[in-house]
């Protein structure tokens, strides 16, 4: 087994394929290698010119707009509001909606990493969780 997994690893592994679907293959050398690119950018900048390289600036705005209604639709903010604000359509905020309260929990993962790295934030800065 490689490093850091065990016997359960395995099967957390295979199960969250499955989970995310049929469609979608992680286990090509393309996929593994754009995951282990992504988990071995170190800071900000070295994660913007990575993206910037590998996107267009197209696709960086509408998956920042996406990240962003994952962030409203935890806060309870109407469709309506989420299309205006981002400009993406209703099918896809659904969509976004659908995964951010479904069994894998990417969005409410990343949403509460950055909501907890901001209150760490402000209370380096001696703020108060409740400014």
């Amino acid at each position: 087994m490689s490093k850091g997994m065990n016997k359960n690893t395995t099967i957390k592994t295979v199960r969250l394929i499955q989970e995310i679907g049929p469609k979608m293959d992680w286990n090509t050398r393309e996929t593994k290698q754009l995951i282990a690119g992504i988990l071995e950018l170190k800071n900000s900048d070295e994660a913007k010119r990575f993206l910037r390289d590998l996107m267009t600036p197209q696709e960086i705005k509408e998956f920042a707009n996406r990240l962003e209604a994952a962030s409203l639709l935890s806060s309870l903010t109407q469709y309506n509001f989420i299309t205006k604000r981002t400009g993406l359509s209703s099918a896809t905020i659904a969509r976004i909606a659908k995964w951010l309260n479904g069994s894998l929990g990417g969005y409410r993962l990343i949403l509460n990493r950055l909501n907890h790295h901001h209150n760490h934030s402000k209370l380096r800065k001696g703020l108060s969780l409740s400014s």
